[in-house]
Protein backbone atom coordinates (compact mmCIF):
# COMPACT_ATOMS: atom_id res chain seq x y z
CA UNK A 1 0.00 0.00 0.00
CA UNK A 2 1.52 3.23 -1.18
CA UNK A 3 1.39 6.36 1.65
CA UNK A 4 0.68 9.90 1.26
CA UNK A 5 3.18 12.32 0.91
CA UNK A 6 1.41 13.60 4.02
CA UNK A 7 0.91 10.97 6.14
CA UNK A 8 4.62 9.88 5.71
CA UNK A 9 5.20 13.25 6.99
CA UNK A 10 3.18 12.76 10.08
CA UNK A 11 4.92 9.44 10.85
CA UNK A 12 8.51 11.41 10.72
CA UNK A 13 6.55 14.02 13.02
CA UNK A 14 5.70 11.80 15.86
CA UNK A 15 8.86 10.21 15.87
CA UNK A 16 10.78 13.93 16.18
CA UNK A 17 8.12 14.83 18.68
CA UNK A 18 8.94 11.96 21.15
CA UNK A 19 12.14 13.21 21.46
CA UNK A 20 12.29 16.81 20.94
CA UNK A 21 9.83 18.61 24.36
CA UNK A 22 10.31 22.29 24.99
CA UNK A 23 9.75 24.12 27.92
CA UNK A 24 9.52 27.71 29.38
CA UNK A 25 13.32 28.20 29.44
CA UNK A 26 13.97 26.17 26.01
CA UNK A 27 10.92 26.16 23.91
CA UNK A 28 10.17 24.29 20.47
CA UNK A 29 10.60 25.99 17.86
CA UNK A 30 7.99 24.06 15.63
CA UNK A 31 8.04 24.93 11.68
CA UNK A 32 5.41 24.38 8.99
CA UNK A 33 5.81 24.96 5.11
CA UNK A 34 2.84 25.26 3.13
CA UNK A 35 3.67 25.53 -0.84
CA UNK A 36 2.72 29.08 -0.55
CA UNK A 37 3.90 30.41 3.19
CA UNK A 38 6.09 29.37 5.49
CA UNK A 39 4.59 29.40 9.90
CA UNK A 40 7.27 28.92 13.39
CA UNK A 41 6.03 29.18 16.65
CA UNK A 42 7.56 28.53 19.96
CA UNK A 43 6.19 26.52 21.87
CA UNK A 44 6.10 25.20 25.62
CA UNK A 45 5.10 21.97 25.50
CA UNK A 46 4.73 21.61 29.64
CA UNK A 47 2.07 24.35 29.66
CA UNK A 48 0.85 23.44 25.83
CA UNK A 49 1.02 27.11 25.22
CA UNK A 50 2.61 29.16 22.40
CA UNK A 51 4.77 31.75 23.26
CA UNK A 52 5.43 33.43 19.71
CA UNK A 53 4.80 32.98 16.13
CA UNK A 54 5.99 34.49 12.97
CA UNK A 55 5.11 33.81 9.21
CA UNK A 56 5.86 35.15 6.03
CA UNK A 57 2.28 37.02 6.35
CA UNK A 58 3.03 38.48 9.83
CA UNK A 59 3.49 42.06 9.96
CA UNK A 60 6.47 43.52 9.81
CA UNK A 61 7.97 40.65 8.19
CA UNK A 62 9.40 41.78 4.30
CA UNK A 63 7.34 39.60 2.14
CA UNK A 64 9.70 40.50 -0.95
CA UNK A 65 11.83 38.17 -2.26
CA UNK A 66 11.83 34.19 -3.21
CA UNK A 67 10.23 31.71 -0.61
CA UNK A 68 13.67 30.98 0.89
CA UNK A 69 14.76 34.84 1.54
CA UNK A 70 11.05 35.01 3.21
CA UNK A 71 11.85 32.09 4.92
CA UNK A 72 15.23 33.76 6.70
CA UNK A 73 13.21 36.66 7.40
CA UNK A 74 10.47 34.69 9.32
CA UNK A 75 13.46 33.24 11.10
CA UNK A 76 14.47 36.48 12.14
CA UNK A 77 11.32 37.95 13.00
CA UNK A 78 11.16 34.86 15.17
CA UNK A 79 14.14 35.69 17.21
CA UNK A 80 13.44 39.05 17.72
CA UNK A 81 10.11 37.76 19.33
CA UNK A 82 11.76 35.54 21.65
CA UNK A 83 14.38 37.79 22.51
CA UNK A 84 11.11 39.98 23.48
CA UNK A 85 10.09 37.32 26.08
CA UNK A 86 13.62 36.80 27.15
CA UNK A 87 14.37 33.72 25.48
CA UNK A 88 17.59 32.68 23.84
CA UNK A 89 18.31 28.77 23.55
CA UNK A 90 15.40 26.96 21.94
CA UNK A 91 15.09 23.08 20.36
CA UNK A 92 14.33 23.05 16.72
CA UNK A 93 11.22 20.90 15.44
CA UNK A 94 11.38 20.11 12.11
CA UNK A 95 8.39 19.21 11.33
CA UNK A 96 8.91 16.16 9.16
CA UNK A 97 10.38 18.19 6.83
CA UNK A 98 13.76 18.04 5.62
CA UNK A 99 16.47 20.45 6.97
CA UNK A 100 16.97 21.85 3.39
CA UNK A 101 15.70 25.03 1.30
CA UNK A 102 13.19 26.84 3.80
CA UNK A 103 13.34 24.96 6.91
CA UNK A 104 17.34 25.22 6.68
CA UNK A 105 16.73 29.11 5.78
CA UNK A 106 14.23 29.49 8.56
CA UNK A 107 17.00 27.93 10.65
CA UNK A 108 19.92 30.44 9.98
CA UNK A 109 17.58 33.78 10.11
CA UNK A 110 16.52 32.18 13.66
CA UNK A 111 20.40 31.43 14.33
CA UNK A 112 21.58 35.25 12.78
CA UNK A 113 18.64 36.97 14.78
CA UNK A 114 20.38 35.42 18.04
CA UNK A 115 18.70 31.92 18.63
CA UNK A 116 20.86 29.08 20.15
CA UNK A 117 19.96 25.24 19.30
Amino acid sequence: MAFSKESRRKKIQLRIRKNVKGTNERPRLSVYRSNSSIYCQLIDDVKGATIAAASNKSEGVNNSGNKVEQAKEVGKAIAAAAKGANIENVVFDRGGYLYHGRVKALAEGAREGGLNF
